[in-house]
């Protein structure tokens, strides 16, 4: 008899806990979520973050609002999504730099990658791409990967705009610079929109950023794309060779988007989050925003995205702690 008492009470106590998660799902969201994006407007994550907004607002009726939280190489707004209640209201869209980067290059980054987020979904990837002044009057033009290494292997090198110290263009250019035996000076910025103003402005020789990053800029004849940084060429600028094909080989970078709940957050609430941005994603006019601006929507579950997740942030661990890199 007690036997039975006690199973019927474990029965009892989960039925209750499977009622009570769907209830929270149910009744999720009452209220505003804030999207958190860790760069300024202008840049590729923010190009991104507001056409996968607009799309769950439009399509889920919820009330999404995204904002732009820079700072501290995009790490701030991850470490304030990482110490948010962890009630669905309040996710960031993470991405390579943040998220397989940023805990092995500081100290006290504020998060960790795997421990203090759970996955909702992978949103988008894209290539990296090095750009340069498109005015035929810049001084010391440079048009191709020659010019640029030619730069580079000569007096002082060339100046390497990123979006931030610990960035994977910062990271890349390690790489790069290592490659293919140049002198590189990075030059660090909090977001995309301004590195990509000072090489337009003469200020800085190079930026490295993702295709959506670039690409109005590009196809505005403001900017040149001289490389992109995987081993196949970007779609939306496949005139542009890869660096493989522009003799720079043993080195290749993409860069990824993901929205990120904080730790603790109901699986129900995740589950939920991770349906409604696969319609979204599904959506022919929304893949085709994101297309067109230079990336690849993704989508899949939760569950996919962790693993990927893991793999990417054991690569770039030991990426960077091959490179010595340190940073405060």
């Amino acid at each position: 008899m007690k036997l039975m008492t006690a199973a019927l009470g474990a029965i009892l106590g989960a039925t209750m806990m499977l009622v009570s998660v769907a209830a929270v799902a149910q009744d999720y969201p009452n209220k505003p979520i804030r999207l958190l994006i860790p760069f300024p407007p202008g840049g590729g994550t923010d190009f991104v973050s507001r056409i996968v907004a607009a799309a769950l607002s439009e399509s889920s009726r919820w009330q999404v609002v995204p904002e732009n939280r820079p700072g501290a190489s995009g790490n701030l707004a991850i470490a304030q999504a990482a110490q948010s209640a962890p009630d669905g209201y309040t996710i960031v869209m993470g991405q390579s730099d943040n998220m397989a980067l940023g805990p092995y290059l500081y100290a006290n980054v504020g998060y960790d990658t795997i421990k203090s987020f759970v996955p909702i979904i992978q949103v988008s990837e894209a290539p990296l791409a090095l750009v340069t002044n498109a005015s035929a009057n810049a001084p010391n033009r440079l048009a191709n990967m020659g010019d640029l290494v030619a730069k580079g292997k000569a007096g002082s090198g060339i100046s390497w705009a990123t979006a931030g110290n610990g960035s994977m263009g910062h990271m890349f250019g390690e790489q790069f610079k290592s490659v293919a035996a140049i002198k590189l000076l990075q030059v660090p910025y909090k977001g995309a929109a301004p590195a990509m103003a000072d090489v337009m402005g003469g200020h800085v020789d190079v930026a490295i950023m993702s295709v959506p990053s670039v690409l109005p800029l590009v196809k505005g004849g403001q900017l040149t794309a001289v490389a992109v940084t995987t081993a196949k060429r970007s779609a939306m600028l496949s005139t542009t060779p890869t660096l493989a094909e522009a003799g720079v080989k043993g080195v290749e970078a993409g860069i990824w988007l993901g929205l990120f709940a904080p730790a603790g957050t109901s699986p129900a609430i995740v589950a939920r989050l991770n349906a409604e941005i696969n319609k979204a994603l599904q959506q022919p006019e929304v893949r085709e925003k994101i297309i067109n601006g230079g990336a690849t929507p993704v989508g899949g579950s939760s569950a996919d995205f962790a693993a990927f997740l893991l793999k990417d942030y054991e690569k770039w661990g030991k990426i960077v702690k091959e490179s010595g890199v340190k940073l405060e």
